[in-house]
């Protein structure tokens, strides 16, 4: 039992699985840590777009 452990620590095949996680982890602390910042900037971008959307199709009504 003790040697399947072993085995299992020294495998290198989950390690990549643990490195996405840490990955996912790191980008989701920094999106929680700006998360007001990208808020502001993404609302002012959709605001954009659908400003600029209603103006172009705001003559073909």
């Amino acid at each position: 039992m003790v040697r399947e452990f072993i085995n299992y620590l020294k495998d290198e095949d989950g390690q990549t699985s643990t490195e996405y996680i840490l990955l996912v982890a790191v980008v989701a602390v920094i999106i929680i840590k700006f998360k007001d910042k990208l808020e502001t900037k993404l609302n002012g971008l959709l605001d954009g777009v659908f400003d600029k959307a209603n103006k172009e199709l705001g003559g073909l009504q």
